[in-house]
């Protein structure tokens, strides 16, 4: 009995050393499965940006965590589409030589058939081949131009392939008919819309066109602009985001080009996307995805390029400013969402100014998560947005005093206490302000504007204003920048003191209608600089600026006519109808420039 269970207890616990030993031996098992995939315990095609990913609409989300150098990387896409292109040319190139190598073989036949002919036939013969041949026509009577052009059609050796033909017919802009058809009806084709197949390489380079003047690529000292880059490279996994893409770029090239017919044609797009993101915002999950976000932000350039109704624009921003709050803060950490949130931030801002109402925007969550993830990093500009989102309850709380004031039950206590709460907002903001001035500007890294002489030039309008002392029209100097981004700065920063002013009803220290004047100059004195220095159409991130300058100055006065002046230049250099509108519909105030 005793050694029959020795000899059980050493064999059941064999078994047991042999799978540590082998545990142990094991390697550790590699992980290639993306991190949201692994979060979500759903499979991974090891593809960046996985299927997964692509599917539920945030592509720029998926992220492989690095392992050791034995583990295998993930295939990015943009690296396998390049390698399938590639490829694709290396074997159009092959089969083209390839055709040419048989096509010179079946010409050098023929050649040598006629010479054999020439050489070996009767003499009648070769005279009436050798007439025919003189006399442009073929022996059965054909005229040898045609026959000519029929060889050329299916054997050209001119240098110039099929690809080259097609895109020289569509370098007229003739989208609507093909090319099997008759040239006779060009008349007619002329008065239709045009059709652009969005298969066609041209729109490849109508969106790149887009993208250069909408997100141009800058360095850092000019303020990120990749927002809509970044977007444009996933635009292939959504849909909703490529029909944008699409409706958008070919109604800038239009518009550009100065073209109806092209510009029509994204016209004839828009109301399908429009349906789309419907759709799209209706959906719990849809409506929080990236590319809805990018899409409802391509609507805005589409309306600051065309500007269908004076409230056009002004709906799609402030629907991108619900969206964003629906999306809420933690879905602006990274990617694309990030870009579009943060380099946009001041339109956000602009927004809820002219609503005149509380905003998200000024809540501690809104000004600090986007930036926890150190996908970027706040500077000037975003430390004056910190202070600015709180201007919105401000004017919020003077549109309260105003209907207190006007109410004939209201006590006097009751006004009391509205009217010093709102006085003592208005000073602590503004000292707030002007510190962040002495700090960033003032003793910044890149010290403050230079002022230069403001001479008479053809590029740009010549800005004349008032010298209050003594009523005079002058020429002040203008402000010259180390760089964009404090231009940038600069202007937000006097837009957000005038736009506070208008609520600053102190008795004393208020800024009165002297700074306001200032404050106004100050941004005009910094548009030239700007304007002529921006590449793109980064220049409409001064859009509500220079609207809000605008109402500092009266009628008929010199600095509006500079203004008008300037809002006509930009429509024409850039395209933009929303400058030639006066761009009434983002002011923060009544009242518009003259059409």
């Amino acid at each position: 009995m005793i050694a029959y269970d020795s000899r059980a207890l050493l064999v059941s616990e064999q078994p047991r050393v042999t799978r540590t030993v082998l545990q142990s031996s094991q390697p550790p098992r590699q992980v290639r499965s993306c991190r949201v995939c692994r979060l979500r315990k759903v499979k991974c095609d090891r593809i960046k940006p996985c299927h997964a990913c692509c599917a539920h609409g945030y592509p720029s989300k998926c992220f492989y965590e690095p392992g050791s150098d034995e583990d295998p990387q993930p295939i990015t896409q943009a690296d396998e589409i390049q390698n399938l292109r590639a490829e694709i040319r290396d074997l159009t190139a092959r089969l083209s030589n390839n055709e040419t190598r048989h096509r010179t073989e079946r010409r050098i036949t023929q050649l040598l058939r006629m010479f054999d002919t020439i050489r070996s036939a009767p003499l009648n013969v070769v005279d009436r081949m050798i007439t025919h041949l003189r006399a442009g026509t073929s022996p059965g009577g054909t005229s040898s131009s045609s026959s000519r052009g029929n060889s050329l059609d299916e054997d050209s050796d001119d240098g110039t392939n099929g690809d080259d033909r097609a895109l020289s017919r569509s370098e007229r802009f003739d989208f609507n008919r093909s090319p099997s058809e008759s040239s006779d009806d060009s008349s007619s084709s002329t008065s239709s819309i045009v059709t652009i197949n969005s298969n066609r390489p041209m729109l490849d380079l109508f969106i790149e066109r887009f993208v250069d003047a909408f997100s141009p690529e800058v360095d850092i000292k000019s303020g990120h602009a990749g927002a809509l880059r970044r977007a444009a490279q996933i635009r292939m996994f959504s849909p909703i985001l490529l029909d944008a893409y699409e409706a958008v770029s070919i109604a800038f090239f239009g518009r550009s080009v100065q073209d109806p017919r092209i510009e029509a044609s994204g016209f004839q797009l828009y109301p399908r996307v429009l349906r789309s993101l419907q759709h799209a915002l209706q959906d719990p999950e849809r409506s929080k995805a990236e590319s809805t976000l990018a899409t409802v932000i391509l609507l805005m350039a589409f309306e600051a390029v065309e500007r269908t109704t004076d409230g056009s624009l002004s709906a799609h921003v402030h629907g991108a400013l619900r969206l964003i709050e629906h999306r809420g803060p933690e879905n602006h950490i990274y990617g694309v969402e990030h870009l579009l949130y943060t380099e946009l931030r001041p339109y956000w801002v602009g927004a809820a100014l002219v609503n005149r109402k509380p905003s998200f925007l000024a809540q501690e969550d809104w000004i600090n998560l986007p930036w926890s993830g150190n996908s970027s990093k706040k500077d000037i500009l975003h430390w004056l947005m910190d202070l600015t989102v709180e201007i919105p309850t401000l004017l919020s709380e003077y549109d309260e005093l105003e209907t207190t004031l006007g109410s004939v039950v209201s006590s006097a206590h009751e006004i009391a206490v509205k009217q010093a709460s709102l006085w003592n907002g208005v000073s602590d903001l503004t000292c707030r302000f002007m510190q962040w001035k002495i700090d960033w500007v003032d003793n910044g890294p890149d010290g403050p504007p230079v002022e230069i002489p403001a001479e008479p030039n053809d590029r740009f309008p010549l800005f004349r204003c008032r010298d209050l002392r003594t009523g005079a029209v002058i020429t002040p100097t203008k402000f010259r920048y180390p760089n964009l981004r404090l231009a940038q700065t600069m202007c937000l920063y006097y837009s957000s003191r005038l736009v506070l002013s208008t609520v600053d009803t102190r008795a004393t220290d208020r800024v009165g209608p002297a700074q306001q004047y200032a404050l106004g100059c100050g941004i005009c004195r910094s548009l030239e600089w700007y304007i002529l220095t921006a590449p793109g159409n980064m220049i409409n991130r001064l859009a509500f600026p220079v609207r809000v300058a605008w109402e500092v100055f009266p009628d008929g006065g010199p600095e509006r006519k500079f203004m008008y002046d300037v809002l006509k230049l930009v429509e024409k250099r850039h395209a933009l109808k929303l400058w030639g509108g006066g761009m009434s519909e983002i002011s923060p105030r009544s009242g518009s420039p003259p059409k």
